[in-house]
């Protein structure tokens, strides 16, 4: 029978602290539980992490990577044109239409969401940010993430609404941030599904924007 390989240490200390910081916070966990849950040698930490704020640096990475992926899936499933934004240092696919382009951006959050489970306790960026000071680099991190976000509505809000697009994304952009923190309040996605119907309800307000053919 085939073996499984096992996965190299640094995956292992940064799946088991993606799993504590979000799940404890990451003040409450020090880096004695994490080399535990990690089952490695506090010497392999130390050589894949030079500190545990460098850990922590990789955990909010690995949260947006995690986001742009299933932000990526979305765009797919929903149909892209053919290029890409190949000024964008993640080189996104480009959503064929302004529904397309939002629901991809509400569904990752929803999806997101959903892959924590039972454990899913809200904006795992968002509840990091909240334990460092404000002019840590950490909280900045978090906010261009936030940004970023921010531009992908409006890009996307840009193919038929150029004249509306940032002051619509701002507004969408609000509405997931609330729905999300309620969400995690509540320990369940529902809050993140009525956001999506009241933002589906505002591009149908928009003119010239396709109507959801998606389930």
């Amino acid at each position: 029978m085939p073996t499984t390989r096992p996965r190299p240490a640094r995956a292992r200390i940064l799946a088991a602290a993606a799993e504590l910081f979000y799940e404890r916070g990451i003040t409450a966990t020090g880096i004695d539980t994490v080399i535990e849950h990690a089952g490695v040698a506090r010497k392999s930490l130390y050589n894949n992490f030079a500190s545990k704020d460098d850990l922590v640096t990789a955990y909010i990475q690995a949260r947006h990577d995690q986001w742009i992926d299933l932000y990526r899936q979305r765009v797919d499933s929903g149909g892209t044109s053919p290029d890409t934004d190949a000024s964008s240092p993640e080189n996104l696919p480009t959503p064929g239409d302004t529904r397309v382009g939002v629901m991809a951006v509400v569904d990752a959050y929803i999806d997101h969401a959903t892959a924590d489970g039972d454990h899913f306790r809200g904006c795992g960026l968002l509840n990091t940010a909240a334990e460092f000071p404000p002019d840590s680099e950490s909280r900045a991190t978090v906010r261009r993430h936030k940004e970023q976000v921010e531009d992908l509505l409006a890009s996307a809000l840009s193919i038929g609404h150029p004249d509306t697009a940032a002051a619509t994304a701002v507004q969408i952009s609000f509405l997931l941030e609330g729905a999300v923190t309620r969400a995690g309040l509540e320990g369940s996605p529902a809050r993140l599904h009525e956001a999506r119907d009241i933002i589906g309800a505002l591009l149908d307000a928009l003119p010239n924007t396709p109507p959801d053919t998606r389930p």
